[in-house]
């Protein structure tokens, strides 16, 4: 069973960070405005508190959700999103989200092969979840599709990275 002493300091940021990579790439494609911006923030959210009552979850999947629980934990988080985003637009949010995210797909299966599909499985949840909670391209409520085209470009090359189906 994986969990945070599988990794070193530095691997163990990048595992957890990945959980938010997987939504701000999504969020980055098709930037939704003000309230679909909030949605999408919301349905991250969302996902790590169900991952932590979902009876399927396993110890590594509930040990980047205790890591967001703690002040500590999230300090890192932010202080890394802070790094690789500087001076980035949304395309290069995209990019180096998707990098973020190839990278932690070998770290996992470097690290915790038990547990590297169901994470990366998780992972792939939190960016279709983030890609539906709001509508792109509506106008005044009208219109508009659930997941953009951009958003399943970039739901694909999700998968890519971190080397499962779509």
């Amino acid at each position: 069973m994986g969990n945070k002493q599988n990794f070193t300091p530095e691997e163990w940021i990048q595992v957890v960070e990945s959980v938010m990579l997987s939504g701000i790439a999504v969020s980055a494609a098709d930037p939704s405005g003000l309230w679909g911006t909030l949605k999408e923030g919301f349905a991250s959210s969302s996902a790590l508190k169900a991952a932590k009552v979902d009876a399927n979850s396993n110890e590594l999947i509930l040990a980047a959700v205790a890591e967001f629980e703690t002040s500590q934990g999230r300090s890192d988080i932010q202080q890394a999103l802070r790094e690789r985003f500087a001076g980035a637009h949304p395309a290069e949010c995209v990019e180096r989200s998707l990098t973020g995210l190839k990278k932690v797909s070998t770290i996992l299966d470097a690290k915790a092969p038990d547990d590297a599909v169901a994470f990366k499985a998780w992972l792939c949840t939190i960016s279709q979840k983030v890609a539906a909670a709001s509508v792109e391209g509506a106008f005044l409520g009208f219109g508009g599709q659930r997941v953009s085209d951009a958003e399943k470009a970039t739901l694909a090359d999700i998968a890519k990275s971190l080397g499962t189906t779509a």
